[in-house]
């Protein structure tokens, strides 16, 4: 009778959780019904970045950009790899179709189109914004098919917040952490020394018995995001909103998490002390503020569902 109990009780503490997870609202005001993804709702809200209707929208999304090289150099413009190659100070003169080749006859280069028509993707964009830490959302996060995160993103005791899955880590080689096997990393490259690195631990990183899909940007993709989207601010697109780029193209619905500062107005990791809380904003590297409007337009025009 005893154990009946104690499961009883337990049962019903699981089913308080679940319903405190869905009737939670947003912090920016968005109700969870019907606009929140769920294994239930997602199909019905399934168009969000090919929707047509607003000038704004059309005149930065691209289609025909693919996010991801898929083994030649020659798909690459010579503005592209002009661009490209001055991203970490003064350009110089690289093979770039002998770094490709080395690379490619490691790891397998993809092929077609990422976005399935007959299949409504949902992805969850996950930020490592300290506005995080307390959210709740992390039951939210993992009922999507995918999940993204970047760079240093930590899960383990922050699980109710962020949640426990991950099916895609954009990460470079100074942001490198160790992956779950299975995981898809999906490299950011911003130099070609970043190519080489991945092609130095291919071999590691497919090996079996769960081996790792290795992604790559297009220097392309992230030329496209800078011209159309971020429009020159900044020197190139931060990692988190390239991810979250990349999740437009190739995710029929789109929910962004853990972006932008806290409720405080700091800046920093949800895992960390907020010591530097506006260190993101000073590198100058990145355009915070203008990263951050486009999220919102993004939001306010319905394709994406921004939870603050």
């Amino acid at each position: 009778m005893l154990c009946q109990r104690r499961m009883q009780v337990v049962l019903a503490l699981c089913l308080l959780l679940v319903l405190w997870q869905c009737f939670q609202a947003p912090r920016d005001g968005i109700s969870p019904f019907p606009q929140a993804p769920s294994l239930l709702d997602a199909p019905a809200a399934c168009l969000t970045a090919s929707t047509n209707g607003s000038t704004w929208f059309n005149a930065r999304y691209n289609t025909t950009v693919g996010p991801l090289l898929t083994g030649t150099a020659y798909e690459l413009s010579s503005d592209v790899v002009q661009w490209w190659l001055t991203l970490q100070g003064p350009s110089r003169v690289v093979q770039l179709q002998a770094i490709l080749r080395q690379l490619f006859t490691v790891l397998q280069a993809p092929s077609g189109n990422m976005r399935n028509p007959n299949h409504c993707r949902t992805c969850a964009v996950v930020g490592n914004s300290g506005r995080l830490k307390g959210s709740g959302h992390g039951l939210r996060i993992d009922e999507h098919d995918w999940v993204l995160r970047m760079n240093r993103a930590k899960i383990a005791g922050f699980e109710m917040d962020v949640g426990m899955r991950t099916t895609h880590h954009f990460m470079y080689p100074e942001s490198a952490v160790n992956l779950e096997p299975g995981v898809h990393l999906v490299l950011v490259p911003f130099k070609p020394l970043d190519l080489q690195w991945v092609a130095s631990r291919g071999e590691y990183l497919i090996a079996p018995p769960l081996p790792t899909q290795v992604l790559i940007l297009s220097p392309a993709f992230l030329k496209y995001i800078h011209d159309n989207w971020t429009q020159h601010h900044g020197r190139y697109p931060s990692t988190g909103f390239t991810a979250l780029l990349f999740a437009l193209h190739v995710c029929q619905q789109v929910s962004v998490f853990g972006f932008g500062a806290d409720t405080e107005g700091n800046w920093h990791h949800y895992w960390e002390e907020n010591r530097w809380s506006g260190a993101f904003r000073r590198t100058r590297v990145h355009d915070a503020d203008v990263e951050f409007s486009l999220i919102e337009r993004l939001a306010a025009e319905g394709r994406i569902l921004f939870y603050r």
